[in-house]
């Protein structure tokens, strides 16, 4: 099911940076003979290889929607000091830079030595608000509607700003959740730290059972915590991903139908991404291209993607499915820019330092292979969203009966 599919290839555009990383890596100075037996043998040169992961551009301001988006600045006024430390003995909290209690002469510890940051209890809010509360599928999916969202009254700055929304409301739930538990987020170790992250948009839990590494299910990432800590961090990069991909629909059918955010429209959007052979490639594509970033060279994972890809029997043509990569690509830029935001340049060498200390393979480079080097334009990607509501809609309105079993 690919509609008008094959006509959004004259919006596509090569991504530049990205065509780079991946030629340099593969064809250029350090091709992968040459890096194999560096990361094989000589840790130095491992780590020295490691920051040709992160070039200039992905530092830069981002522009691909032509439209600048700034987050607020935050005024002296708005600093609010944290305790980072307190007296096991009385209980009294100290800032950072204090050592020792001097009225129970004792060693002061970490506040979040007291905490498990997988064990906080938190419940992230995007809260969306309109006019129209639709209450049932019916109501949603009524003849009103499918013709808003077929007229697709929604541009790129729609999207930017969005975008800069989602973002914004991550970092207050982050903010949140570092002064409510009292964490010194500095002591925490690089996992710890993702986790926090995650939770900053969805729930965290643990999953006990079955082969995956994770996976995203009603508002909740489950990880597997029998894995390696660079393979926990990944993975939650990975399904955090999708996360994000859902709630950019959630936004923007809300946009559409000038309606507040309810279980209806994120039941809708969980139904228009898995539906398809064309939507599940574009969150599965996006999804790794997005963890690809938070992965050092040699060790990207493409096999859930390649697993769909090989159960489509002659369903998609290989333009076609080229082309919904693309889709999956320009998704991720946008997903990717959100993320940088949290897990910044310090953290991303966290990342690196963590891989480095776990992994027992040798790099494999063929998986670069995989990427796709081409993203839509800004009229291109409007379309390329249009498509996708557009027809998810349309399909949902016709199985409203397996909506309501499957997501009531």
């Amino acid at each position: 099911m690919t509609g008008n599919i094959n006509e959004l290839s004259r919006y596509s555009k090569r991504d530049i940076e990205k065509s780079r990383l991946v030629t340099y890596t593969l064809e250029g100075y350090y091709g992968p003979r040459v890096l194999k037996e560096s990361l094989k043998n000589i840790p130095d040169k491992a780590r020295e290889f490691q920051k040709l992961n992160f070039t200039r551009c992905y530092d830069e301001k981002f522009e691909l929607s032509g439209v600048d988006v700034y987050d607020e600045e935050i005024s002296d006024e708005e600093i609010i000091f944290v305790e980072s430390k307190y007296c096991p003995e009385c209980g009294r909290k100290y800032p950072k830079s204090e050592n020792v209690c001097f009225e129970c002469l004792i060693h002061l510890k970490d506040i979040s030595d007291d905490v498990d940051v997988f064990d906080i209890e938190f419940s992230p809010q995007f809260i969306i608000e309109g006019e129209n509360d639709f209450d049932s599928f019916e109501d949603l999916l009524n003849k009103t509607n499918l013709s808003k969202i077929n007229e697709f009254d929604f541009s790129i700055r729609d999207f930017s700003k969005i975008i800069y929304r989602i973002k914004s409301q991550a970092f207050k739930n982050f903010d949140n959740l570092v002064k409510t538990n009292e964490i010194d987020f500095d002591s925490l170790d690089i996992l710890d730290k993702i986790i926090l992250f995650t939770k900053s948009f969805v729930n965290v839990n643990y999953k006990s059972f079955g082969g995956q590494l994770g996976y995203f299910e009603t508002g909740t990432i489950f990880i597997d915590d029998r894995q390696t800590k660079s393979l926990q961090i990944t993975t939650l990069i990975h399904e955090l991903s999708h996360f994000i991909i859902q709630e950019i629909l959630i936004h923007i059918i809300c946009k559409i139908l000038n309606a507040s955010r309810n279980l209806f429209i994120e039941s809708l959007t969980s139904f228009i991404l898995s539906y398809s052979s064309f939507t599940q490639l574009i969150d599965e594509y996006s999804a790794h291209s997005v963890e690809g970033r938070f992965t050092i060279f040699g060790y990207q994972d493409y096999s859930s993607y390649k697993q769909i890809e090989k159960s489509l029997q002659g369903e998609m043509s290989t333009s076609e499915i080229e082309i919904t990569k693309s889709i999956g690509n320009t998704f991720a830029i946008y997903i990717k820019k959100i993320l940088e935001s949290l897990i910044d340049k310090d953290l991303r060498e966290e990342i690196k330092e963590q891989f480095l200390s776990d992994v027992l393979d040798d790099p494999d480079f063929n998986a670069l292979r995989m990427e796709n080097c081409q993203k839509l334009n800004n009229e291109g990607f409007i379309k390329a969203i249009w498509l996708i509501l557009n027809e998810g809609c349309e399909v949902a309105s016709s199985h409203i009966d397996e909506l309501v079993v499957k997501y009531t």
